[in-house]
């Protein structure tokens, strides 16, 4: 027999976002189950010369280091990152590839703030976690959110627009080099007790969850066995992939075959270690 329905919680969203499509929709299993190509708006038409030159990219290593030269034209990664200020100090100027490293240490830390809002903002799906559970925009935690999200340490430099073009990149080369022709993928996330997750729907084996608005899965169930005693097992779409190790000619996520996914809910196989 199936568990009874849990509460009716489908988490903090908003109606207002930038692909174009119902944000509601964007975070439940029906868009995971049938899922279409996602893109934030203008940033392609904004930016012809990038896709132009990833074009003529013959590998995916070749494309990822060409769009990273971009990154680096167009926002001043180098000059600004390794010239001394006049006081003798290094100025800082924040880029995607500070925040996935930090993303990588700690994804309640400052850097992981700042990737949930660009969720949030783009896709209108609002965090369910960070360093605690938000329940409503009135809380401790959602003020804990909103500052860490806006602040000036890394919330600089237009950084949301670098993860536009991010993610449009991404999307790139899942089509052109990484998974062409494939629309979902399976990967798994290791964690220590179900019952800290909101779970919407539980029948034996297999359960909706809805996970926080950005989320980390492997490609390696082996490295998902290291992050906890249960395994979750999800079909995960393609056109909310952010990231994957791979991406860039990096050491960015490297070692766990990691993937960065827009949340919301989530269909999951169990599994014991």
């Amino acid at each position: 027999m199936p568990d009874p329905p849990a509460r009716a919680w489908r988490g903090i969203g908003h109606s207002t976002n930038l692909v174009g499509r119902c944000s509601a929709w964007l975070a439940s299993c029906g868009f995971n189950d049938a899922p279409v190509p996602l893109h934030i708006w203008g940033v392609r038409e904004m930016n012809p010369s990038l896709f132009t030159m990833l074009d003529q990219a013959e590998t995916l290593p070749e494309a990822g280091g060409a769009f990273l030269s971009y990154l680096t034209a167009m926002f001043g990664l180098d000059p600004e990152q390794r010239a001394p200020a006049p006081a003798g100090c290094r100025r800082f100027r924040s880029s995607v590839l500070r925040l996935i490293q930090g993303w990588g240490f700690d994804s309640n830390g400052a850097e992981g703030a700042v990737l949930k809002g660009w969720v949030e903002s783009r896709f209108g799906i609002c965090p369910s976690f960070h360093r605690q559970i938000i329940d409503h925009i009135a809380s401790p935690a959602w003020a804990t959110y909103v500052e860490e999200k806006m602040s000036s340490r890394f919330h600089n430099n237009t950084i949301w627009v670098q993860l536009d073009l991010l993610f449009e990149f991404c999307q790139w080369a899942i089509a052109r080099f990484a998974f062409p022709g494939e629309t979902h993928l399976t990967l798994y996330r290791g964690i220590n007790a179900l019952d800290e997750h909101r779970i919407l729907e539980r029948q034996g084996r297999t359960a909706v969850l809805r996970l926080n608005n950005l989320v980390s899965f492997t490609s390696d169930r082996e490295v998902a066995d290291c992050f906890g005693d249960q395994i979750l097992a999800a079909r995960v779409p393609l056109p909310k992939v952010l990231f994957f190790n791979g991406l860039l000619p990096s050491r960015l996520l490297q070692g766990e075959g990691e993937f960065l996914v827009i949340g919301g809910e989530f269909r999951v196989a169990l599994d014991h270690v």
